[in-house]
This record gives structure tokens, sequence and C-alpha cells, in this order.
């Protein structure tokens, strides 16, 4: 629902909030930050800002919201707020905006307690929004599954169960990472050659990334109870980036029969801010529109509304920068450029589908979408695609060449929604830097 906060003309009594990329006052992302090693506390991006929400509730400015919103919004995690029906979610962003605006009979008092209130992102450490409880990946970007598919599978690139079920398998929540936390190269068992089936013991040799979005659940479901399709959009709290690193030659050999297991489970790095379902409300849009080769939905995973607004509208990026690129100050190459768009499934299919044979999701959840890559060779979102099963090397602007990651590489995800008539919004960057 479209209301006040997303108002283009809004503008916010902070320095630099006005126009800002990533973080204007029609955002406001949730994260979890500290300062100087002090304790995790809930904050809440503003141009290059953190609002400080502890600070805020201690000066008597979200007075107006409930108790249980205000205890949430006090917590070390964003696990509390997230529980919180979509309702008071709402109600919490009202108030924030409102602390934020500048045209607030009060705007004058709140600026007056800026020292207070706000702190330089520069200046602070930002950390996982939540406590992770859970963590299920996805497997929905159509493109990616089709362009890995011909890989393995020339004539049969998707396999018949694909159009009719969403897809996914459940992941490693202990080794998700916040962004700017180092990724270690693995090592695994991998086949030594194409046919051979002894393996040999040995570091990752294509270490590589996925562009995909975080889905952040909020309230949960009771064991035993489905959530309907209906139902299943409430019960995400927002999205962030998601970046599932994956070691393809350790993955290659165990995947079989049961699927993933350490060629994905070292590390799974998400982006501090999450950009919450009520900030995201202008950039709806339709669901993937289902074609002829598309077989109809069972009933549980069709929904009108859904079909109609179930969708999202997010330009999704990939940048590489490598140890030689930043000794000669050379900017990042873009790897990829999609959309969120290229989802065959909805976020709320994705819930409906988890939670349909009674799995129980719980605040803090977190769900991947699985690599989103566009139609087109631009929007790879893995280098599995873009150096074709690693035998076609990318040329960087250094003169270097990749097929996969190598030491001191860095991946940075970014994103943004832009419509007209509305403000542009964006998720801030979901970094990390391979070590060996």
């Amino acid at each position: 629902m479209l209301d006040h906060t997303h108002a283009p003309t809004a503008k916010s009594w902070v320095d630099g909030a006005d126009g800002h990329p990533d973080f204007p006052v029609q955002n406001l992302p949730m994260g979890v930050f500290r300062r100087d090693g002090g304790a995790p506390r809930v904050g809440v991006a503003i141009g290059e800002h953190v609002l400080d929400v502890r600070a805020a509730l201690e000066l008597g400015l979200l007075d107006g919201l409930d108790p249980a919103s205000r205890q949430a919004l006090s917590a070390r995690r964003l696990n509390d707020w997230m529980a919180l029906p979509a309702a008071a979610r709402k109600s919490v962003r009202h108030a924030l905006f409102a602390l934020l605006d500048a045209t607030h009979p009060d705007n004058a008092r709140h600026a007056a307690q800026a020292d207070r209130l706000l702190h330089p992102q520069s200046q602070c450490e930002l950390l996982l929004p939540a406590d992770v409880g859970d963590y299920t990946d996805f497997y929905a970007g159509i493109h990616h599954a089709t362009h890995v598919g011909k890989l393995f599978r020339p004539n049969n690139p998707l396999m018949p169960n694909y159009r009719h079920v969403p897809i996914a398998y459940h992941g490693r929540a202990s080794s998700i990472c916040a962004s700017d936390t180092p990724v270690r190269r693995p090592r695994g068992q991998v086949r030594t050659a194409a046919g051979v089936d002894t393996p040999a013991f040995r570091p990752s040799a294509q270490l590589d990334f996925e562009l995909e979005l975080a889905i952040w659940i909020g309230p949960g479901n009771a064991l035993g109870e489905p959530v309907p399709l209906e139902l299943a959009a409430g019960h995400v709290a927002g999205y962030g980036l998601l970046n599932d690193w994956s070691a393809r030659d350790i993955q290659a050999w165990e995947y079989q029969p049961l699927g993933p297991f350490q060629g994905k489970n070292f590390a799974s790095t998400v982006s501090p801010w999450l950009v919450t379902s009520e900030a995201l409300a202008p950039f709806r849009r339709a669901a993937m529109p289902r074609g002829d080769a598309d077989p109809e939905l069972l009933p549980y995973l069709r929904n009108a509304e859904d079909a109609a607004t179930g969708g999202l509208a997010i330009a999704l990026q990939a940048w590489l920068s490598t140890p030689l690129m930043r000794e000669r100050a050379q900017a990042p190459r873009q790897l990829s450029a999609s959309d969120a768009r290229h989802l065959y499934w909805t976020p709320a299919q994705m819930v409906a589908q988890h939670t349909l044979g009674g799995c129980n999701l719980r605040p803090g959840d977190l769900l991947g979408s699985g690599t989103i890559s566009a139609p087109d060779d631009s929007g790879h979102g893995s280098l599995l695609e873009l150096t074709h099963g690693g035998t076609q090397p990318i040329t960087l602007p250094s003169g270097e060449t990749r097929l996969f990651l190598e030491a001191g590489d860095e991946i940075t995800l970014t994103a943004h929604c832009s419509r007209e008539g509305f403000q542009r919004i964006g998720f801030g960057s979901c970094r990390a830097r391979i070590i060996d």
C-alpha cells in the first residue's frame, strides 16, 4: 500500500539524505550496528548516516509506538522487530519517517538532537541484521537454471519439476556472514579429471559468486500450519542482497544424490541493511508471465493478487575487483546487470511452498532467491555462466583473466529500485574478499 512515506517530494532534515541514491527518507532500511566495540543497536540508514534508534527511544521521540514495538526496537538484533505484525511494522516506519521528516512540526527539535541521534556510517560497524535460525536457498531464477542446465544437459536444461514447484535446499545458517567478512577458500574432495572417479583433496579451484536476493522472514507460523499463498507476503519483513558462494568443483563431486553440502556451507554473505517490504510498495510488479510452455500451477500456488503484484522490480549488479586493479586504482569491473523481475517464483510462493508440509518458519529465518540471471549475456549472475562452465575466460581492465575467483578478488553486489514518479531507493552493498 502506498502512503505519504513514498511521496517523491518528501525531504529530510538530515544533511545529504535528499536525493541519496540508496538511503533517502523514502527508504529507511533497518539494520544493526555498533560503535567503538559497544553493544549492538538497531539502526536505520538515512543518507550517509545511521539513525540510532535506541537513542531516539531514550529521548522519548518514539513514545507514540506501542510497548511491544518499542521493546523490539530496543533489542540487539532485528528478530523481535521482524516478529511484529505487518501493521505494527508499518507503524514503526511511519514513526521513523516522522522523526526524520523535514516538514514535521517538531523537525527543529529533532535536528537539534542530531549529535545523539546520528552517526556517520563510516564510523559504524554494520552487523548481521538478525540471528539467523535457519537458511533455505531457492532456485527461482529460471534463466540461471536454464543456462546452467544447458552446460550439463544441453537437450534437457530444466528438470520436469522446475515449472511446477519452487525448488530449494536447506543451507547452513551458522556460516551466514555479514558484508565485509573475508571468505576463506574451502578445501574438499574434487574430481581430478572428467570420467575419473577417484577424487583428490585440495583447495577449490572453481570458487564462484552467486547474485541473489535475501528474503527475511517476519512473523512465523506454527509447526504443522502451512501459510496460504494469500497471506504469505505478510510473512516477509524485508529484503537484502545475498552472495551464496559456491565451490563448483567440490559441489560437482558431492551433489548427487542429496544435493549441495561442502560446496556451499563454507560461507554465504548478506548485506547489512534490510529494505522493508513497506518501502518496496512502489516497486511491486506482476509476477513473471507464464507462457505456453508453462503448466497450470496447482491451486495452492495460484493467487490473483500475487500474480498481479507479487513480483519485484529490483535492478541488481555484481562487480569484481582484483588486487592488481586496486593497486592501479582501477574501478571494479561490472560482471552482471540483472533484475528481480527474472524470478520465476514470487517470494510469497516461496513462503507458501516452504511451509506447505507444516514446516515452521521463525522471525529472522533467511530465504535465498537463487541466482538471478538475465536471459542474455549481460546478466549472468555467476562465473559458471559467464565463463561457460570455466571454458571461456573473461578479461578484466587490468589485462588479467578469470575463469573463477582467485586470492584477493573482491565481489560486491549492489541493487536499487527506480520508477517514474517515485524516489530511487537502494540496498547498499554486499561485499567480501577471498582469502586463501
